[in-house]
């Protein structure tokens, strides 16, 4: 069964940067499309980032200019840099595959203002 492992969360001052790291556990990381997502407290959780097999991006509004997703097949590990930070992106962070398998446990980014 595939596992998903993120890493890289923390506390940070807004405009501050963290860089978010996924791994992957499965044989056939490169063919699959990533995405990071995230929940803040009391919302539903929203797709934030995705990336395809051949490194094509899409961002919600909210974070575009700020956040880059990228990729290294090599490692099976999907990042997220997150830059210029808000205290609104404040939120446990997940990464899956698309279409998605079962979610691992996240890591929480909490941005101070």
């Amino acid at each position: 069964q595939v596992q998903l492992v993120e890493s890289g969360g923390g506390l940070v001052q807004a405009g501050g940067s963290l860089r978010l790291a996924c791994a992957d556990s499965g044989s056939i990381f490169s063919i699959n499309a990533m995405g990071w997502y995230r929940q803040a407290p009391g919302k539903q959780r929203e797709m934030v980032a995705t990336i395809s097999s051949g490194g094509l991006t899409n961002y919600v509004d909210t974070v575009k200019g700020r956040f880059t997703i990228s990729r290294d097949n090599a490692k099976n590990t999907v990042y997220l840099q997150m830059n210029s930070l808000k205290p609104e992106d404040t939120a446990v962070y997940y990464c899956n595959r698309i279409p998605k398998v079962p979610w691992g446990q996240g890591t929480q980014v909490t941005v101070s203002s």
